[in-house]
């Protein structure tokens, strides 16, 4: 058990050091790219990888089952991003990167009612949350504070929701028993199916010379094969193994990996207010999944019941 409890730590921290620098690659790419095009190219380019990776179908699935997966890809695939993408049109980038980073509150409240109480709200939790909030308020907004905008920050908190949401989905659908990539290519097919209709409510272009431009290739690989289609896999993974509510804390990193990211790739300076965000929030995710002895034994065998009430 303890083993396989690394082995899910690992995976959400391959996950999160490769979210947390997705932001260089959509930046670069919204230069000639609508936000929605970049979803949408990059989630079929993983679906295609998946494929390919393991080309067999996923066989004997019911209609709730499907149900589920449906539910999974709007959730976590097609509106979480979307509603991202276009509260990042409508307020400041560091109230969305702040909002959005409440998404850990989220999931263990409605992991805790979806378990009837088995994933159980402790003190550290919320201390920790506190505390990882503080420190990306400042990595975010430089210590300057933010000028708040009732409809982007309310999209940005709906994000959040949505994202608690697909956690507790991928757990349901881990449950199942089926293999996870195959899992996650069936999530990314539906997730790709509701976002074709908001395909057209953008002003898109066709213009596939855009593709000749070896940068932009290499930035929708990066977000295609590695940020879609391996991330959500090891993502998928991390939650099997953690639970969805140890998993999601590993969100406060996103932005500390950002920063480091900034510094040795764009080489953006390092601000106190920034450096200071950076150790609160290492602080909050440590003080966040803390658990004495007797509790991790206790959290391994409601995991486990957790998965029967699924």
């Amino acid at each position: 058990m303890e083993r396989k409890g690394s082995a899910g730590h690992l995976a959400a921290l391959i996950t999160i050091a490769m979210w947390g620098t997705t932001f260089i690659s959509t930046k670069v790419l919204l230069v000639d790219f609508e936000p929605v095009e970049i979803l949408f190219y990059r989630f079929l380019m993983g679906l295609l990888a998946l494929f390919l990776v393991c080309p067999r179908r996923l066989k004997g699935t019911t209609a709730k089952q499907e149900l589920t997966f449906a539910a999974a890809g709007l959730c976590g695939v097609c509106l979480y991003y979307l509603l991202e993408n276009i509260a990042l049109t409508q307020t400041l980038a560091a109230n969305v990167s702040v909002i959005v980073s409440v998404a850990p509150f989220f999931t263990a409240l409605l992991s805790h009612i979806v378990f009837k109480g088995q994933e159980k709200l402790r003190v550290n939790f919320f201390l920790g949350f506190v505390v990882a909030m503080a420190g990306i308020f400042l990595i975010s907004t430089g210590g300057a504070g933010v000028r708040f905008n009732p409809v982007g920050d309310l999209l940005s908190l709906l994000a959040a929701m949505i994202w608690a949401v697909y956690s507790i989905l991928t757990q349901k659908l881990s449950a199942y028993g089926y293999p996870t990539v195959l899992t996650t290519r069936r999530t990314f097919f539906y997730g790709i199916l509701f976002m074709v209709p908001a395909l057209f409510f953008f002003d898109l272009r066709w213009a596939p010379e855009r593709f000749a431009n070896p940068v932009y290739v290499g930035n929708f690989l990066f977000l295609g094969l590695g940020a879609s289609a391996l991330c959500f896999v090891t993502w998928n993974v991390a939650v099997k193994m953690l639970g969805p509510v140890k998993t999601s804390v590993y969100l406060y990193m996103v932005p500390v990996i950002t920063v480091v990211a900034s510094v040795f790739i764009l080489h953006e300076p390092l601000t106190w207010a920034t450096g200071v965000g950076v150790l609160l929030t290492l602080c909050g995710l440590v003080l966040s999944g803390f658990r004495r002895k007797g509790e991790r034994k206790q959290q391994e065998a409601q995991e486990t019941d957790a998965a029967e009430v699924l």
